[in-house]
């Protein structure tokens, strides 16, 4: 079976139509054409018939009736291009215009009788296409009328007729000329429905060589946008697709040689040192002080595996929000609480916790207590000791904003757009703390995403870094 592409169908199904209309176009004018011209024909013949009829009707009886009448028909007859017959009343030819009648009253009409029906029927008006009841050989157009006397006394019968191949002579010379004419319109007509059928399939068929492209791996291609119409928009759309399919790829890259990279480290780490207990390498009176490292390495992976499964849940929409009415400062309270001991050792100056207003909001309490405790813990961790922790919490009636800010190395200016991204960590964090996993800010910020808030943060390198929160006072429903 042989497949056709869809240009070949387009293209096939609008010339088919085409010529299939233009096909109906033809038949329908013909028919009209045709009849058209058989009225005229029809009406022709009856005015020949009316003056034979009025001659004979004016002549009847003369001296010279018989030849005057011949003559009289054989010259109408020539003058309209017509054959006149002339019968009596019952049907016997009296005189024909055909010139072998005219030599010695005979031809092969007047050895004839026209039938009784027809004879009836011209009473009334006769006409006919057709074989006139057998005097002719081939289909003639045929009208006839009786002809009546002063006192109302029928006394003949005249009949005019014209054969029908003349019609078909100019049907047939029509068509030549139709053809003649048509033909370069037509030749035109198909190439420029090729070349606009072409246009308009062509994205299609880019679309699904890119299509197989992408499915090896090829995201290079793209569409060209040709028009403005239906299909220009799917091809933007298509490059648009294409686009995020190729960024989808670079983080999904990304993110397999970040978890690669984060896991190998404390892996190794954890490996060299048992490796070196089992094998003796490592006194024994230091084992405890590696089996401790050993320990934080298994809480770092585990920090890092709990991290990625809230993140897949999160991403995947398999959390719902659990929505409920709380204070949101008695949340910061319970989170600085919490890095109370930290806060401690490093020596910080914590300030603006004595200012915070308490704030209702209606949210789910235990994903913001996660947004709040990485945002203390981030800030905690990347304070200089000695410096400054300051809280803030405002409100307007409608949203909350909560900011925290602390004194330290700050993030530099190019770093601030990709700070909320999975796994990325500034040169500085990174020899800075080993404890972080690169998934705190990026949880932070998808959490209050799915709250229909938002995530910012400010910074000044060697000065200050400020990250905050805006989330709206109540939510209708929960969301997914």
């Amino acid at each position: 079976m042989v497949k056709l592409n869809t240009f070949k169908k387009y293209f096939i199904a609008v010339s088919v139509t085409f010529l299939l209309c233009l096909t109906a176009i033809i038949v329908i004018v013909s028919i009209l054409i045709n009849d058209s011209l058989s009225k005229d024909k029809i009406h022709s013949l009856n005015n020949t018939c009316d003056a034979v009829s009025r001659f004979i009707e004016n002549d009847y009886g003369s001296q010279f009736f018989e030849d005057n009448l011949q003559n009289m028909a054989r010259t109408i007859a020539v003058i309209n291009h017509n054959s006149v017959i002339i019968s009596d009343t019952q049907g016997n030819v009296i005189s024909c215009s055909c010139s072998d009648y005219s030599i010695d009253s005979v031809c092969v009409h007047s050895v004839k009788i026209i039938p009784s029906d027809i004879i009836s029927s011209a009473g009334h008006g006769f006409k006919e296409v057709g074989r006139f009841g057998g005097l002719y050989d081939e289909i003639f157009y045929t009208a006839g009328r009786s002809v009546t006397t002063t006192d109302d006394n029928i006394v003949a019968y005249v009949f005019a007729s014209s054969p029908a191949s003349t019609l078909s002579q100019f049907y047939s010379e029509l068509f030549k000329l139709y053809a003649f004419s048509a033909v370069i319109p037509i030749v035109v007509l198909f190439f420029a429905l090729y070349t606009m059928t072409y246009r308009w399939i062509k994205p299609l068929k880019l679309m699904s060589e890119a299509s197989k492209a992408m499915a090896k791996g090829d995201f290079s291609k793209r569409i060209p946008v040709m028009s403005n119409d239906e299909i220009g928009m799917l091809s933007e759309s298509f490059n648009s697709m294409t686009n995020s399919l190729v960024e989808l790829e670079n983080m999904r890259r990304s993110f397999i040689a970040n978890v690669s990279h984060e896991l190998k480290t404390p892996m190794t780490t954890i490996g060299g040192f048992i490796d070196g207990i089992i094998d003796g390498t490592i006194d024994s009176s230091k084992q405890e002080h590696y089996l401790k490292i050993v320990s934080d390495e298994v809480k770092r992976l585990s920090r890092l595996v709990q991290g990625m499964l809230s993140l897949s849940k999160l991403e995947a929409g398999e959390i719902t929000l659990k929505l409920s009415d709380f204070n949101f400062r008695d949340l910061i309270f319970d989170v600085v609480l919490n890095q109370e001991q930290r806060i401690e050792d490093k020596k910080l100056n914590v300030v603006g916790l004595d200012k915070i207003q308490s704030v209702m909001i209606n949210a789910d309490k235990d994903l913001l207590h996660q947004v709040v405790y990485n945002l203390c813990d981030n800030a905690v961790k990347f304070t200089d000791e000695g410096g400054t922790l300051e809280f803030s919490l405002t409100s307007d009636g409608s949203w909350i904003e909560f900011t925290l800010k602390n004194t330290g190395v700050g993030i530099p200016e190019k770093d601030l757009p990709f700070v909320f991204e999975r796994f990325y960590k500034t040169d500085r964090s990174r020899s800075a703390n080993k404890d972080s996993t690169g998934l705190g800010l990026y949880l932070v910020k998808t959490i209050i995403k799915i709250h229909g808030g938002k995530a910012f943060v400010r910074s000044t390198e060697n000065v200050f870094t400020q990250f905050g929160i805006v989330l709206p006072l109540k939510s209708t429903e929960d969301k997914k």
